[in-house]
């Protein structure tokens, strides 16, 4: 992934920094989204996984609770004058040299 001027920030968050938690059968499990990157006018919340698990239910139900923790995070950013935070599941052989992360986040963003 190529990191443009826009992108110039990033991060791999650390156990129980996002506080999120997703249902899977009867138990409450901590989901860590794998990379957050900042760019000018967005907060990135990334989730690379392989193509053949992005139909997987357990892989669902940890994007769900991203995509909520974004729009609730960009609603509140919103009221703040801050910036929008956006959710995106990446297949893994999406991932080119020639790519950006917008460019990825923009295509592959769950809403």
């Amino acid at each position: 992934m190529i990191l443009e001027r826009e992108e110039f920030k990033w991060f791999k968050p650390r156990k129980g920094q996002f506080q999120l938690f997703y249902r899977w059968g009867p138990d409450h499990l901590e989901y860590q989204p794998d990379f957050v990157a900042e760019g000018r006018d967005c907060i990135y919340m990334l989730e690379p996984k392989a193509a053949n698990e992005m139909e997987d239910e357990q892989v669902k139900a940890k994007r769900d609770v991203g995509v909520k923790w974004c729009a609730l995070a960009s609603e509140y950013a919103s009221a703040t004058g801050e910036k929008c935070w956006q959710y995106a599941l990446i297949p893994h052989d999406a991932i080119k040299d020639n790519m950006t992360i917008r460019g990825l986040a923009e295509r592959y963003s769950c809403r």
